[in-house]
């Protein structure tokens, strides 16, 4: 097991990241003991790793109620997040009890709302069961809901207690879950660390068999560079914008779609390759860095376009996004690989050509 930290003063937090820390009671043991926990998880993680996590959380010293959802990201909804809160009262939780997120993205971020709505702020855990949850959305205390004009766009920012990733279930991840994890992955290492880039490009075929070292590292250093940027820009005022990467394009993809047509991380890796057009178009960046990218997209089974949304449609989807600001929209873009920078308002005839450029035939 490593750990990785994110240093946020009273509120910091560690990241336990290993095969089999699942059931390592002595994680869980700090932050239930003498409490009640309640797990929120889904249908299909539920039968794989429920009972093992509700022998570990009760013997670790607390009482555990279970609230399984749907799967999918429709499920991240109003409705979905009443019934947890219904349930919580139903249940009469305090606000000395805990919410134990155990799934991936979606539960991730539907359970931390919940918690940090529930009388006013419950602490939670992380569990994250897929790798993009344990390289991204577990990190950083965003937590939300969808709502139908964009993504994630009722929320709070409410840090866990701990991150608890095991690496040993990716074992029993999809394959699509696995290549939606690795667009996560990769958009750190082209974002912010050209050597990370290098090592994914070295070593993608490793990652996409699972070979178990290859996704400590992968892991472990997505976290690292996302614990760093977390620590200096909490609510994302600045830096942590550059997190964003590939994001504008995905989640208007994902709106214009319907949530759930494609997982967050196939839109994110579309939403790359079209950020990397609009680069080079605007003269930050070369065209062979831009090729270097959608290559390794393509390696891992990604898409790299625009799925015939027209691009009308998705700027009208991005002008709602969060990161617009004062009316301008803002695109984090590469000038190299392993550096990105956020651009406002670059005009609307350079983000429709890009986006024509990407757009499926």
């Amino acid at each position: 097991m490593e750990t990785v930290r994110v240093g946020l003063g009273s509120r910091a937090y560690p990241i336990y990241v290993g095969a089999g820390v699942l059931e390592d009671g002595r994680l869980y043991a700090p932050h239930v003991a003498g409490r009640r926990a309640a797990v929120i998880t889904n249908e299909v993680v539920a039968p794989l790793y429920l009972e093992r996590l509700g022998r570990t959380l009760a013997a670790a010293g607390a009482q555990v109620t279970t609230i399984v959802l749907p799967d999918g990201e429709q499920t991240k909804d109003w409705t979905s997040l009443a019934r947890i809160v219904d349930r919580l009262l139903e249940e009469r939780f305090g606000r000395d009890a805990i919410v134990v997120a155990l799934g991936g993205g979606v539960i991730g971020d539907l359970a931390g709302f919940a918690a940090a709505i529930y009388q006013r702020g419950v602490p939670f855990l992380q569990v994250p069961t897929t790798l993009l949850a344990q390289v991204d959305s577990s990190v950083g205390g965003k937590t939300g809901i969808n709502h139908p004009r964009g993504k994630n766009m009722i929320g709070a920012f409410h840090q866990p207690l701990a991150v608890i990733s095991d690496t040993a279930v990716l074992s029993t991840l999809p394959e699509r879950e696995l290549g939606a994890g690795l667009a996560e992955v990769i958009k750190h290492g082209f974002a912010l660390d050209a050597e990370f880039a290098l090592w994914l490009e070295a070593n993608l075929e490793r990652l996409l068999r699972r070979d178990a070292a290859a996704l400590m590292h992968a892991v472990r250093r997505s976290c690292e560079l996302k614990a760093a940027i977390v620590a200096q820009d909490e609510r994302e005022s600045g830096s942590r914008a550059l997190l964003n990467f590939g994001h504008t394009f995905g989640h208007a993809i994902e709106a214009a779609q319907g949530y759930g047509a494609w997982l967050h991380g196939e839109a994110v890796a579309a939403g790359m390759a079209i950020a990397a057009a609009l680069s080079v178009r605007l003269g930050l960046l070369e065209p062979g860095e831009a090729t270097r990218l959608t290559a390794i997209l393509r390696r891992a089974g990604l898409p790299v376009a625009n799925p015939r949304i027209a691009p009308e449609r998705l700027l009208e989807l991005m002008r709602s996004d969060k990161k617009t600001e004062r009316g301008r929209l803002r695109f984090v873009l590469l000038t190299a690989t392993g550096k990105a920078q956020v651009v406002a308002d670059p005009g609307d005839d350079q983000v429709i050509a890009a986006i024509t450029a990407c757009t499926s035939t």
